[in-house]
């Protein structure tokens, strides 16, 4: 199965995750400012922040890119101040493209100006490496 994992990131949350994440599993974090060049995959974790509620636009465009025949299967990572915000609009897409994306989706803390400090943690990491374990 072949797997791979991009991010989008503001604050570098996004990018310490999925840094952990390709150390772990060996999967290569790809930024999408360097605008990788995505084979076909069987299955693609997209990692990105979520703010004021909304996915980061440059990932929506970056996502707006693939067809069904380069990305069979997505799980979706996220961190937002909010904790639990997800990638709706991402998801839409996706499901909208005839991509399948996983139901469960990993959220953590992230933060913004004084909320969240700190985030992603030690405890978020091992959270999202969990994660992949399950859905790998």
């Amino acid at each position: 199965m072949k797997v791979a994992l991009i991010y989008a990131t503001k604050t570098g949350h996004s990018k310490k995750i999925a840094l952990a994440i390709e150390k772990e599993f060996r999967i290569q974090a790809m930024d999408i400012k360097t605008n990788p060049k995505l084979e076909s995959v069987d299955l693609l974790y997209i990692l990105g922040g979520v703010y004021g509620a909304k996915s980061a636009p440059e990932l929506i465009e970056f996502v707006r890119s693939f067809d069904s025949q380069q990305v069979k299967r997505v799980a979706l990572m996220t961190s937002s101040a909010g904790k639990t915000i997800t990638q709706k609009e991402i998801r839409t897409l996706l499901v909208n493209k005839g991509i399948a994306v996983l139901e469960d989706e990993f959220t953590c803390q992230g933060g913004f100006l004084f909320v969240g400090v700190g985030h992603p943690n030690v405890k978020d990491i091992s959270n999202a490496i969990e994660f992949v374990k399950r859905t790998i």
